[in-house]
């Protein structure tokens, strides 16, 4: 017991340098580089207290549940905020667990017998609640970014719908009407187009649901590809949304410009500025455009409108996911939020300048191949 009291004496009494030295070799931790000393200390001086408590009192079959009210589960949920891995945390205790044996063995106390056991029983309990916690923290930031993922996809089926809906009925008025057959075949090229996007996109809701994956993230697959035809097979898609008259939509891309981007992601962000853009242009004219910028191989896209703007005090909010007009049924506050998730899975930024009653231009980045 007397050897317990020495220990817990020896930590208290030197709890500064052993933290001191304990950070040395912690931040050789890829994770732990950039942190600053109350951020990598984290909860690590009050666990030397419990230690300190667990010595002096002689825990053994209680310090489970000590622990458990303790620092570690706490501890744990941190490292997953700091960008910790689960083997980053349980180092981190296995490197305090080297520096408590030199600290004793520099002054002269064995670590042997109980005081042996009852150190090692508390940090191999302090991990097993660290990495508890982290693992349940790291499976529900997997399961909302499913569901977040899964609510994108949903989304971006309503415009292709959209679409589909609205040629149907043109088609149920141009098929009555004679000499249609050049109007008719275009209308069902489009339905063909928006069935076979369809597809792609449930299927992708389908493997979401069926391939349980332990981390969901947008994965790209980026190419060299011509923005020019891109743009305009997307304006044939959605002219029935626009209308035929009422509202047009214009391709002003170079022909020899392209891109090194994810194709699939790409056309999902013009389609949703694109489909925003409609919303906000019943009459009038839209514009989808694109140029080299001063940074080799980087373009700049744009789309503007001559629509209604967007109200100075909602400019900063336009992005933000769940955000919506309220003056528009029907929004789900979406597709906004999924063109800067897009754009910035790129490396990209995305913008907005708007003035009410005026019309918006969107601005989004796409850099060029590392």
């Amino acid at each position: 017991m007397q050897n317990l009291e020495q220990l817990a004496a020896l930590i208290e009494r030197e709890s500064g340098a052993l933290l001191s030295e304990w950070r040395e070799q912690v931040r050789q931790l890829p994770s732990a580089r950039h942190l600053d000393n109350p951020t990598l200390n984290d909860h690590i001086p009050a666990f030397l207290r419990e230690l300190i408590l667990a010595f002096r009192l002689a825990l053994d079959e209680s310090i489970a549940e000590s622990l458990l009210e303790g620092t570690p589960p706490i501890h744990g949920i941190q490292r997953h905020e700091d960008g910790f891995d689960i083997v980053e945390v349980v180092a981190e205790y296995n490197i305090l667990r080297g520096c408590l044996h030199d600290l004793a063995e520099r002054n002269g106390l064995s670590l042997k017998g109980k005081s042996f056991h009852i150190l090692n029983r508390v940090l191999d309990e302090a991990i097993g609640w660290a990495v508890q916690t982290f693992a349940t923290k790291q499976a529900l930031e997997v399961q909302h970014r499913r569901e977040e993922y899964l609510a994108f996809v949903a989304h971006d089926l309503r415009t292709p719908l959209n679409a589909i809906s609205l040629a149907a009925r043109i088609l149920d008025f141009t098929l009555a009407e004679p000499n249609s057959a050049n109007e008719t075949a275009m209308l069902l090229k489009t339905l063909h187009r928006n069935v076979k996007q369809l597809e792609a996109l449930v299927d992708k809701v389908l493997k979401e649901n069926v391939n349980l994956q332990t981390e969901i993230g947008i994965k790209l697959e980026r190419r060299e590809l011509d923005l020019w035809p891109l743009v305009q097979a997307l304006i044939h898609d959605l002219h029935p949304v626009a209308g035929t008259a009422s509202t047009q939509l214009i391709n002003q891309i170079p022909a020899d410009l392209s891109a090194y981007a994810d194709a699939s992601l790409l056309r999902r962000i013009f389609q949703n500025l694109v489909a925003n853009a409609i919303r906000y242009t019943p009459r009038g004219k839209i514009e989808i455009g694109a140029s080299e910028t001063t940074m080799p191989g980087a373009i700049e896209c744009w789309v503007s409108d001559t629509g209604a703007g967007i109200p100075a005090n909602r400019l900063a909010l336009v992005f933000d996911k769940l955000e919506t007009d309220p003056l528009i049924e029907g929004g789900t506050g979406l597709g906004l939020a999924i063109v800067k998730t897009f754009v910035e899975a790129h490396g990209g930024t995305v913008s907005v300048d708007s003035q009410e009653g005026a019309g918006s231009i969107f601005r989004f980045t796409l850099p060029a191949r590392a």
